[in-house]
Order: C-alpha cells, then structure tokens, then sequence
C-alpha cells in the first residue's frame, strides 16, 4: 500500500507483508495497518461518530539483543502471548531507520498523524496519567507515567456530551498583600487597604475561583465550588490508576478510563465498536450505562474471556 505520513510529504510505500498486527518490522509498517484497519472503522461509524485511541509508547532497543519497534506480541512462537507483554524469545531485527537505540520511538503520535492525514479529525491528545505506574530502572529520564487517549471524529460535527463527564471544580485561594494594587488586568488599578476579596474586570481575579472578563463584581466564592454546580468541563489530564485483572491479560483497561469515552461519545441506547476487544472492558461499561457494543478479536481466549466478563454486568438506573 501507499500511505501518506502527513499533507504535503511524500507518500511512503509500504511492501507486502504477512503476519500478525504489532509484529511489523518497522513503525512505518505498523502505521499503515492501523491506518488500514480504521479506514474501517471509520466506514461503519456514523457521521457524528467519535474514535478514542489509546497508545502508550515505547523505546527502540538495541538489535544486538534483539530488542528493535515493539507494539505487541501474540503466537505460539512466542513465551508471552499477553497483549503489551515483552516476549522473552523475539525474531531479530534490524534498527528501524530514522531511530537510535534509546530513542522514544513516537508510535501514538505516528498513528494519530497517519489517522489525521487519513481524514480523521484530530480534536484532543488526553493525557492518562498512572499514579500507580510499573517502575522503571533508568537514571537518564523520568519514569513513564501516562499514556495517551485521543478523541478523533469522523466529521466536523460530531455528538459530544461534555454534560456527562464534567468534573468537579478545584478552586485556589488567593490574597494579594496589604496595601497592593487592586487590580491584575489593564481596565482598573485602584489601591486598596488589607486584603481584599474581589477584583474588578479585566479579566481580573475574583476570590476564591475566577477571572472575570466583564466590568461587573463577581459575588464571591469560596471553597471548590467556583459556581452553583460547583463542576467544570473535564480537562485533558485523566489521573485513573491501572487495573489489574484476576485472568490472564495483560493489557486491560481500568472501567474508569473507558467510562468519559463512552458517556461523552456515544448516547444512551447508541452502540460502541471496539475492534481490539481484549478482555472485554468496553463492553461492560458500555453496557454499564445502557450502551450496545460490538467487541472483536483474533484470540478466541479473550473472546471467551469477554463473554464472561460481560455476562454480569447490570446496568446503571437513571433515577
């Protein structure tokens, strides 16, 4: 296949290749196929339909142990056949080109721009934060600590319930000095004696919460409510720890995480396709909150897996 990396770069050939996903050669290769397989996804979705994508990243290694672009291996060739699990025996490859051992090799970023250059709309890189993340034996950088969750839509206009996952509003406290000037913004700086309670205007402050962008007093505000529902819209950084599993697989979504992606990107009684089903996480919070799901993957052991999963699960009543 041909595959464009981004507008107005040249296409890159992609030659045959027969094997399981994840087990591509080179990150390019890798890229393509999700490509491909999303061009599916994207022919049966509904035009207000949206894609959450999960991908964390990883490092190119060093090829004399055999440690080149890893996504995930599966197959009886392998001593690990658990999704995100590095395989202690590995078919030996060659440094991809364009990468150093130790480099990030960008595969969530390579994907998400491959997708955008496909005719997706990139719309949000969340950021899943782990508090609880698997430690690392490296000095030269951080420990890894989140993974990425984009939002794509198929259109310009897509169904989005911002209502349904708004958060609750964490507030901060703020006294200027005695005496200081009253005023943060250019409008007004009136000097007032003590510590005073409320800005005017200006985009300037308001005890308590809030910048005001009007000339009117705010009435105040204390505590984490910044308004009468004391919520605001979910921001970008979702700190949800990972979950483990009692079954064997190894790669499994905590419910938390699924749930934003479901209530914001699918209605009530609408149906959600996740086409790399695993252990079957999408499916129990879809029908958690009254949502059809359609669940797909090539290892007949998660399926079984799924089914178990999902035949327990009862819904949440709307009261």
């Amino acid at each position: 296949m041909t595959y464009s990396p981004m507008p107005g770069l040249p296409d890159i050939h992609i030659p045959e290749w027969t094997g399981c996903l994840g087990l591509e050669p080179t990150p390019e290769m890798f890229v393509a196929h999700m490509v491909l397989v999303f061009r599916e996804v994207r022919r049966t979705l509904r035009d207000d339909g949206t894609l959450w994508l999960n991908f964390g990243d990883s490092y190119a290694g060093n090829p004399r142990r055999d440690e080149g672009f890893n996504a995930r291996w599966h197959g009886k060739h392998y001593l690990s056949d658990k999704q995100g699990e590095t395989a202690r025996t590995r078919p030996r490859r060659d440094m991809p080109d364009g990468l150093k051992q130790k480099d990030l090799v960008g595969i969530p970023w390579r994907v998400a721009f491959a997708l955008q250059a496909d005719g997706w709309y990139l719309r949000m890189d969340n950021i899943w934060h782990k508090p609880n993340c698997m430690p690392e034996s490296v000095v030269d950088r951080p420990t890894k600590a989140h993974e990425y969750m984009f939002l794509l839509s198929k259109s310009k206009k897509y169904y989005y319930d911002a209502e349904a996952i708004k958060e609750p509003a964490v507030g901060f406290d703020f006294r200027p000095p005695a005496g200081s000037e009253g005023a943060f913004g250019p409008q007004q700086s009136r000097r007032r004696k003590g510590n005073s309670k409320t800005f005017r205007g200006g985009g300037q402050y308001t005890q308590g919460q809030s910048f005001d962008n009007s000339n009117t007093v705010i009435r105040e505000s204390h505590g984490n409510q910044p308004n009468e529902s004391g919520m605001r819209n979910k921001r970008s950084v979702w700190t949800v720890a990972t979950a483990q599993l009692a079954e064997s697989h190894f790669a499994t979504f905590p419910e938390k995480l699924i749930e934003p992606c479901i209530l914001a990107g699918c209605p009530e009684g609408g149906r959600v396709l996740d086409p790399f089903f695993g252990s079957g996480t999408t499916g129990r919070v879809a029908m958690k909150y009254n949502r059809e799901f359609t669940g797909i993957d090539l290892n007949d052991k998660y399926i079984n897996l799924s089914q178990k999963r999902t035949s327990s699960v009862q819904a949440v009543l709307n009261l």
